[in-house]
């Protein structure tokens, strides 16, 4: 649990049984910030809003975290296993606009990168939308740095963690 002036951040590691809450996490972020994801909300919806799809995105994926901010859920962020170069991915980063810039970003990508450390890997890396400056705003305060072009309007940023792997 983390405290902020603004309010209480609470992160919960979530798994496939919590998949509603995941969904409608998702949903939420797909439909308020279609500019930030590859994803589009018509993707998730329709005949492909099954419980087996989410159950398995979140089965797939080994970090999943929620963050509550004063209670109700405010944001999420994944984190992929270490790949055979070291690098831990960080995706479907979201927070919910009444609980931004309350810390509750920070706190997520914090979770990400400490996981990644105790998951032995070299690096965390990310894509983010060029024209979203907040995102990239939020992830250069957390060490990140920019290594090139995603995509034509995506850049990559990556964090190098130390040898020990003591990165609070």
């Amino acid at each position: 649990m983390t405290s902020s002036p603004q309010g209480e951040i609470n992160l919960r590691r979530i798994g496939p049984e919590d998949w509603p809450l995941f969904r409608g996490l998702r949903l939420d972020a797909l439909a308020e910030a279609p500019y930030a994801f590859g994803s589009k909300l018509a993707d998730w919806q329709g005949p492909r809003d099954t419980e087996a799809r989410w159950r398995a995105r979140l089965s797939d994926v080994p970090l999943n975290l929620v963050a509550e901010w004063c209670g109700t859920p405010a944001g999420m962020v994944s984190g992929t296993a270490p790949d055979p170069n070291g690098s831990v991915e960080l995706i479907s980063m979201w927070v919910a606009p009444v609980a931004r810039g309350r810390g509750v970003g920070d706190a997520l990508v914090k979770a990400v990168v400490e996981w990644a450390a105790r998951e032995q890997a070299s690096r965390v890396v990310l894509a983010v939308f060029e024209t979203n400056r907040c995102a990239l705003d939020l992830y250069r305060r957390h060490g990140f740095v920019e290594t090139g072009a995603a995509s034509e309007t995506e850049r990559k940023l990556v964090r190098e963690l130390s040898p020990d792997r003591s990165n609070g």
